[in-house]
């Protein structure tokens, strides 16, 4: 398995990584008053659901983390993630 695939694939958990930063600036931004900040967040927010979309979709099931996906969906509030988790193989 080469290094360079697995980097170039969309991560659900980077996604979710993005999407944490972005409503943390944005909550900045909207305290603030600052747009910069609060649009700065929002775009990040929105590439972090393309990110987690485009991972759902190239995802293979056998290759997962199994429960760790699901427990980390299950703390983060993602249905998705979660599901996803429940549905895959953790790898032997």
């Amino acid at each position: 398995m080469s290094g360079n695939n697995s980097t170039q694939q969309p991560s659900l958990v980077g996604g979710h990584a993005e999407y944490v930063k972005g409503a943390a600036e944005a909550a900045i931004g909207d305290i603030s008053g600052s747009h910069t900040w609060k649009s700065s967040g929002e775009q990040a927010k929105a590439r972090a659901v393309d990110t987690m979309k485009a991972a759902g979709e190239a995802r293979d099931a056998t290759h997962g983390y199994g429960k760790v996906e699901q427990k980390l969906g299950e703390v983060t509030g993602c249905e998705g993630m979660e599901k996803e988790g429940a549905a895959s193989k953790q790898p032997e």
